[in-house]
């Protein structure tokens, strides 16, 4: 493992979503280095879907992840197939954390649960970390390392390394937009008509395909871990949702958080992701779209449906948490005002359809 020293990431558990400590200890030690028989528990608290966790055993760590607590959208954070996708993908990109340890049982923790390895890095949320601030054109750097990155994962052969059998090629963006559709209207709590018409706009539009490539399906600024230096990326991270498919909607939901979800947040003042990449010195818009097509020799002249995809995609997200919380599924004070992000991300959807008619 990386032995990279960065503030601390972790924190105490929150109320109600601690582990029965005896029980895992019980259960990994008889599976894993366990390095001693104490355990330590700590929680990453910055996720807002998967619950996440530190454990220690002796001289050990890892990384803990499991569902949410309480019932869960059919086929959503399934840990068995995310630990399968993290083992067959980090033979051939390292950036994804290698995997030690599946556990299928819920009477251990009350839910399926993996282990993987812990990477260390600086992970850039609602504002740029200190270490990272000091390094001079640190924005410029970091953009060129995530856009990088990006164009890394999408050179990868999956017929070759046999990925393509991690999802079905043929039919993914249409397969996208029906399942999307569908969790809005699982999830739905409000009736929003402009979110028919973006359906019915994807549906009627679906471009031809730009090949078929690794799909990692939230590849965001928060979900990468860039090494101190700010150049390179240390480890991508939540793959519950990778597939292979068009590699253009991986570009189009990145664009949706780099650019236009600040826009949503400054028409209804609840910022559904996080405002850096508008900060001087990050890449715009359109140099993200230079650097990913000359890096890849791919067209992104029908770029923007995949942005409307993508804020439709990210709107979706945002409702199925906030239907949780309204039911009572969670407690977490962080989802009471998602459905005014939701409303936000709607209307900003419908006008890029309106753009890119």
């Amino acid at each position: 493992m990386r032995d990279i020293l960065v503030a601390s990431d972790t924190a105490t558990v929150r109320p109600g979503e601690e582990l029965n400590l005896t029980v895992l200890a019980e259960y990994l030690d008889r599976r894993i280095d366990s390095g001693g028989n104490t355990i330590e528990v700590e929680q990453f608290p910055n996720g807002h879907s998967n619950l996440v966790y530190l454990v220690r055993m002796g001289h050990r760590e890892y990384v803990l992840r499991r569902p949410p607590l309480g019932p869960v959208a059919p086929k959503a954070h399934d840990m068995a197939r995310e630990y399968r996708v993290l083992q067959a993908v980090h033979p051939h990109f390292p950036e994804a954390p290698e995997v030690f340890l599946l556990c299928e049982d819920p009477s251990v923790i009350g839910g399926a649960f993996f282990l993987m390895e812990r990477r260390r890095g600086i992970v850039i949320r609602d504002r740029v970390p200190a270490e990272l601030a000091a390094i001079p054109e640190h924005a410029g750097r970091a953009s060129e390392a995530f856009i990088d990155c990006l164009v890394r994962l999408h050179a990868i052969d999956i017929y070759q390394n046999g990925l393509s059998r991690l999802g079905k090629p043929e039919g993914f963006v249409e397969r996208q937009v029906r399942g999307w559709a569908e969790r809005w209207a699982r999830a739905r709590t409000e009736d929003l008509p402009e979110m028919q018409r973006i359906v019915e706009w994807l549906n009627a539009r679906v471009p031809p395909s730009a090949g078929s490539t690794l799909v990692h399906n939230d590849y965001k600024l928060d979900n990468v871990m860039m090494r101190p230096e700010g150049d390179q990326v240390e480890a991508v991270l939540d793959w519950e949702m990778t597939t292979v498919g068009d590699p253009l909607a991986d570009l189009g939901l990145s664009l949706c958080y780099w650019t236009w979800a600040n826009v949503a947040a400054e028409q209804n003042g609840h910022s559904p992701t996080r405002g850096v990449t508008a900060q001087p010195g990050w890449y715009t818009r359109d140099q993200f779209l230079e650097r990913y097509a000359e890096r890849t020799g791919r067209d992104v002249a029908q770029v923007g449906y995949y942005e409307v995809l993508g804020v439709f995609k990210l709107a979706v997200i945002l409702q199925q948490i906030y239907y949780r919380f309204r039911q009572g599924q969670t407690q977490d004070a962080r989802f009471r005002h998602f459905d005014r992000q939701v409303r936000g991300l709607v209307k900003l959807a419908a006008s890029l359809a309106e753009k890119h008619r």
